[in-house]
């Protein structure tokens, strides 16, 4: 859900009044009656929800719920605001449409990764539950236990797990297995995360290959050359062998992440082992992931998971719901709509305005 009860204060304080579709938080465990208790209006027709409303804070944009949400573009009409996840990489193909309804679309992928737009960050707050989540997907289907154990059967040994990322996701996923009892290993090509690993009770995991020639920006990893994800796979896969557990995190922003568990670091694990893909729907690091399937290789468990978020409704509704509100209130000003574009939140998110896609990276991005 993109508004949690708990979450509705702020909007309320500036003046805004707040309308939820019926029934549409119940699954994440809100009922009408806590959005009504707190001051929120229940609108049963999806229609009126729409033809009512100035704004739209959403989780999952009409392109980004595809095919059905094509169905909310004819609903969604000229100056009303729209706030949420729209897949600007994912649907550029779409992208005119959803333009020429006229709304002003604020993308939260776009949003630039600085101190002032730490409130808002969803993509983060996002991949903290999935990296979470991720850790346990991981251990229900591990036929062992991941802490050492010391009972009257004998002594069981710490499961060996190795994330690759470490981004938000991936030292959520660190953190999680430390927790858990794993011992645990993690790499990413910046070395500056170096400490954040090690900070965590993980060991960083040094391939051997030197630093990658081409600098990330903005705290994500830059795309690499072939030649030097060749040497990152076939070194990878020695680490990978070690390993009872690899949950894979690597992505980036509109690229297709890169291959770096191939069918052959696979068929180097043992009988048991586990990998858990995080960025499948974005082309997978793992060789042998498929979307939202599990695959058996060799007597290992593949698992590519989709939208793990959504299986914590409740605390990613909450956590969506502060994002998408401090973004909405970033763009008003007593109650009206307040663009800047000198500002780098507003132009660093703005993905169409006035019946048309103004994003530079993403104009960028259809020419190319």
């Amino acid at each position: 859900m993109a508004a949690a009860p708990a979450a509705l204060g702020p909007l309320q304080k500036a003046g805004h009044e707040i309308r939820i579709e019926a029934g549409a938080g119940e699954r994440a465990g809100f009922s009408d009656g806590a959005y009504a208790a707190k001051g929120a209006k229940i609108i049963g027709e999806r229609r009126e929800l729409f033809e009512r409303a100035e704004a739209l804070l959403h989780v999952r944009g009409p392109l980004a719920s595809l095919p059905e949400g094509k169905e909310d573009l004819a609903f969604i009409r000229k100056g009303q605001i729209l706030v949420g996840f729209e897949e600007p990489y994912a649907a550029r193909d779409d992208l005119s449409a959803l333009a020429a309804t006229g709304a002003s679309v604020f993308a939260l992928e776009l949003l630039p990764r600085t101190s002032r737009a730490q409130s808002m960050d969803a993509l983060s707050s996002m991949a903290m539950i999935a990296g979470y989540k991720a850790a346990l997907l991981a251990a229900s289907h591990l036929p062992k236990v991941f802490p050492m154990m010391v009972t009257a059967g004998g002594t069981l040994a710490a499961s060996k797990v190795l994330i690759i990322g470490a981004g938000v996701a991936g030292l959520s996923a660190i953190a999680t297995c430390r927790r858990l009892g794993a011992v645990v290993s993690a790499y990413d090509l910046r070395a500056e995360v170096k400490e954040e690993i090690q900070s965590l009770g993980a060991r960083f995991v040094d391939l051997g290959i030197g630093p990658p020639p081409t600098a990330g920006q903005g705290g994500y990893a830059a795309a690499q050359s072939e030649e030097y994800y060749k040497k990152q796979r076939e070194a990878l896969a020695k680490a990978v062998a070690e390993q009872e557990i690899v949950i894979t995190t690597a992505a980036i922003p509109g690229r297709t992440s890169p291959l770096l568990v191939t069918a052959d670091a696979v068929r180097g694990m043992a009988a048991g082992s586990v990998i858990v893909d995080l960025v499948a729907e974005r082309g997978g690091n793992c060789e042998l992931a498929r979307v939202g399937e599990t695959v058996h290789a060799g007597g290992v468990t593949i698992l590519a998971p989709v939208n793990l978020p959504a299986t914590a409704a409740n605390h990613a509704s909450l956590l969506f719901a502060k994002n998408a509100a401090a973004l909405f209130l970033h763009l008003t000003k007593d109650g009206k709509a307040v663009f800047d574009l000198a500002d780098d939140i507003v132009k660093g998110t703005l993905l169409a305005r006035d019946g048309q896609v103004v994003h530079e990276r993403i104009l960028r991005g259809r020419a190319e």
